[in-house]
């Protein structure tokens, strides 16, 4: 019995599995076929109030209509119920026509109208909507008809009308967050998976829709941006190595350069010694040829000497004769005056 229920129980986590995938792949067609049945159906008139899903909301777009978002949980909605129930008695002449709209059952709708508070009602006119906040008793939503009240109020911005293609989106965003509750509650009410099983199946589900839709991303970018051709990077390659051979080639250049500097360097540093050598060489010289200088001049001022001597001796020679024949004249002039 214990091997037998050992086997039961990979047949039935096989089960599970399987109608879990049919589950995804059927979507809101088993959790159609789950739900129990409700009282009337989209479009039927209970009391003349009209019932309206995603079918059929696009008559809201024509004539003049009152609309209720509600839920059969919510005791606001359960208290202005029958009010509603009068007021849509009231519509013909009114000349209007009264819809609700069970947001438990339209999520996608209720996202389309942006529902956030409950019970939430708008006036619409040939497709412009107005949010009503006044009372809502059966004779103030025959007064806001009849009083045209509803001219006063500040109609929905066309990006939020439910007609816009932004709200089209939300619609599609709240219908599949009900969507996944309705799978939900098939895993743990109909197939008794438990609800970590469940948020399990969910998070493996959401892996693997991710890196399916990655590889289609990468596909699409791969056909928008294809990759370069071969002789494209073939080029490239050639490129880099010519400009890798042109910065050899400059970095060549540049060390010759530097070694010729150098050579320059060093033999401006060699005629510099040689220079300076002759230099040496030549002050040498000169400072011999003026010490030879000096000499000859000292010779010279010598011999200028002696011969100026001799010029004085032979100056003072003329002068002892002349005294001398002045005195022999002047005696023989005496002896001539003493005849």
């Amino acid at each position: 019995m214990a091997a037998g229920a050992r086997g039961a129980r990979p047949g039935a986590a096989v089960t599970a599995l399987l109608a879990a995938w049919l589950a995804l792949a059927l979507g809101p067609a088993a959790a159609a076929a789950s739900r129990p049945s409700q009282a009337g159906s989209p479009g039927e008139q209970r009391g003349r109030v009209q019932v309206l899903s995603a079918a059929n909301w696009s008559l809201v777009l024509q004539g003049q209509w009152m609309v209720q978002f509600y839920a059969p949980w919510c005791p606001a909605c359960q208290q202005i119920e029958a009010a509603w129930e009068n007021f849509a008695k009231e519509s013909d002449h009114l000349d209007i026509t009264v819809g609700k709209v069970d947001v438990t059952q339209e999520p996608g709708l209720s996202g389309r109208f942006f529902v956030t508070t409950l019970p939430t009602i708008y006036h619409a006119m040939d497709g412009v909507f107005r949010r009503y906040r006044g009372s809502r008793t059966s004779e103030d939503l025959q007064g806001y008809i009849l009083e045209r009240k509803w001219e006063a109020v500040e109609p929905v911005a066309g990006w939020k009308s439910p007609s816009s293609i932004m709200m089209h989106g939300m619609a599609g965003l709240f219908h599949f967050s009900g969507w996944i509750r309705q799978i939900h509650s098939y895993f743990t009410g109909t197939l008794g998976i438990h609800v970590w099983g469940s948020y399990a199946i969910f998070i493996l589900s959401t892996l693997l829709i991710g890196l399916i839709l990655g590889l289609i991303l990468v596909l699409i970018a791969d056909c928008l941006c294809p990759s370069k051709p071969r002789y494209r990077e073939e080029a490239s390659v050639e490129l880099i190595e010519k400009e890798n051979a042109e910065l050899t080639a400059v970095e060549e250049v540049e060390e010759d350069e530097e070694l010729s500097a150098n050579e320059l360097e060093e033999a401006v540093e060699e005629k510099k010694d040689i220079s300076d050598g002759e230099d040496g060489a030549k002050s040498s010289e000169e400072a011999n040829s003026s010490e030879d200088g000096s000499e000859e001049e000292d010779s010279a001022v010598d011999e200028g000497s002696g011969t100026e001597e001799t010029e004085d001796i032979c100056e003072q020679h003329p002068t002892d004769s002349e005294t001398q024949s002045s005195v022999r004249q002047r005696k023989s002039q005496v002896a001539d005056n003493g005849l």
